[in-house]
């Protein structure tokens, strides 16, 4: 049966016109050891007892994702628009200015480093199309193993339909330990996710995205979001468009903002204002990679006139959501937490170099016929081969040819396993990682693209992270923090144990500090 996911988009368009401006609230309890540290206080306030007595109480959590925004544009943004949402933000922040998303950088380990406190070592999920070695091709009724995985609108119904027409159980993979039934893109995920636990203790959720398959955030248990709205990027050809991108967030932005007046995202029903919700936006990363003319105009991060309204539209969008947690008075109850899933690269448009993207199957072909199970990425490759002991001459074959490759680094082995499990016992672990030259972008030679992300590289990782309350005082904090502890910095925030989280319990990922 198609999995069923609850939203309206005829009804949402219709409800955009008139939608009072209201967005995202972060919830979450903050013990008076945290108020002591970041709230305006004449005097500090003790720890916080073991017992949880004496919480200073915050109701929602929002969590505002903006695609492709590095660390420094944040920072500059916020100091030449000084009356701008993102510095009003600021001002009332803990901004962690060392912060890293997941490796590799793509969507979709980020989105559930920030949801379950893991990375693709406890979640399982590596990138936008991988491989498993366990699983059936789709309608194959399991009569093989190893398929791809694909996360992208090539497993919706229709994506030319402003939803994906939902997802296509036709289109997915097939689990024979199941009974071959097919896996949906939550049944991949390892790991429980910070709305389950939510939902597990009473508290209202909802999330909003940018296609069907992110409803994997529901976690494995396919029920975490309560209020779920995953209209489809790539429908009317959004994503090849600025004006039509920022349509695009206008959608889903109005979808929050029914949520913060106390409605599900349709504006239809009379729902609780969320404990734990959110969006992505993502005019920002269209405008740094769509093609030439965008992005940034030198390499010291300057934005060009287009990447410049994408951050002011989405700066714009920011300030009506905060407009509508003080008019619904929701501000002092509502932690606002602002990252990024992923920055880009290459900013600097000289070090740009768009490599052919058979280059590496066709080298990896001389190690013997078929020899690539699956190969993913763009400035990264992950590859899976189809016969894991012939990764020693599939390296060396990567090395003789590695200048003409522009590879930068070549990870297997030893140095593999730390980030990622042994793919000699693991299912969706790759073989091999490719690190190419800085700038180099694996694609079709005819690819207008000018930046890209997914990569292990700085530009790529070191994103913003901001968490921000008009109680807070503002200041920054330069130890090194990962995404990952976004989510049990959430369930602390909320009074929840983050320990009810299983990547927390796997990868020992600790709150931010200060939380």
């Amino acid at each position: 049966m198609q999995l069923q996911v609850a939203y309206s988009i005829r009804t949402l368009f219709l409800a955009m016109s008139t939608a009072s401006a209201c967005m995202i609230l972060a919830t979450a309890q903050t013990t008076p050891q945290t108020v002591a540290r970041v709230a305006r206080s004449e005097s500090p306030t003790k720890p916080t007892p073991k017992d949880g007595s004496s919480r200073a109480t915050f109701k929602h959590v929002l969590i505002l994702g903006i695609d492709g925004l590095h660390a420094f544009d944040l920072e500059t943004y916020a100091q030449s628009h000084p009356n701008s949402a993102l510095a009003k933000l600021k001002s009332t922040g803990l901004d962690y200015v060392q912060a890293s998303t997941t490796k590799p950088s793509d969507s979709f380990p980020g989105i559930l480093a920030i949801v379950t406190g893991g990375s693709p070592f406890s979640t399982g999920v590596y990138y936008e199309t991988s491989y498993d070695r366990r699983l059936s091709p789709p309608e194959s009724k399991c009569a093989s193993r190893g398929t791809e995985i694909a996360l992208d609108e090539s497993i919706d119904v229709n994506p030319d339909a402003v939803d994906g027409g939902g997802l296509d159980p036709r289109k997915l993979p097939l689990d024979e330990s199941r009974g071959c039934v097919p896996v949906y893109p939550h049944d991949l995920l390892r790991v429980n996710t910070i709305f389950e636990v939510g939902r597990a203790s009473g508290l209202h959720t909802a999330w909003t995205d940018k296609q069907p398959s992110y409803e994997i955030v529901n976690g494995p248990s396919g029920r975490g979001v309560d209020d779920l709205f995953l209209p489809e990027l790539h429908a009317n050809r959004s994503s090849k468009s600025l004006a039509k991108i920022e349509a695009f967030d206008d959608l889903r932005l109005h979808a929050v903002l029914n949520e913060i007046a106390g409605k599900d995202h349709t504006g239809e029903h009379i729902a609780p204002v969320p404990a734990i919700f959110g969006m992505t936006f993502q005019a920002i990363t269209v405008g740094q990679k769509l093609q030439a003319g965008m992005g940034y105009i030198d390499g010291t991060g300057t934005p060009s006139a287009a990447l410049a309204s994408a951050i002011d539209y989405t700066d714009k969008s920011i300030g009506e959501i905060l407009d509508a947690l003080k008019a619904q008075q929701l501000s002092s109850s509502t932690v606002v937490i602002l990252t990024a899933k992923h920055g880009q690269t290459p900013i600097d448009i000289t070090k740009l170099q768009i490599v052919d993207e058979k280059i590496v199957p066709r080298i990896l072909q001389g190690v013997g016929k078929d020899t690539v199970a699956e190969l993913s990425g763009d400035d990264v490759l992950l590859v899976w081969l189809k016969d894991p002991s012939k990764t020693s001459d599939a390296v060396a074959a990567l090395r003789i040819h590695q200048a003409e490759a522009h590879i930068s680094r070549i990870i297997s082995g030893a140095a593999l396993r730390l980030l990622f499990p042994d793919p000699q016992t693991d299912s969706r672990a790759p073989d091999i990682v490719i690190e190419p030259e800085l700038g180099v972008i694996y694609a079709k030679p005819s690819n207008p693209g000018i930046a890209e992300h997914g990569g292990l590289q700085d530009l790529d990782t070191h994103v913003p992270l901001l968490i921000s309350n008009p109680a807070f005082l503002a200041h920054e904090i330069h130890a090194p923090v990962q995404t990952a502890q976004i989510a049990p910095t959430i369930l602390r925030l909320l009074n929840l144990d983050p320990e009810k989280l299983k990547a927390v319990q796997i990868e020992k990922t600790q709150p931010l500090p200060e939380f």
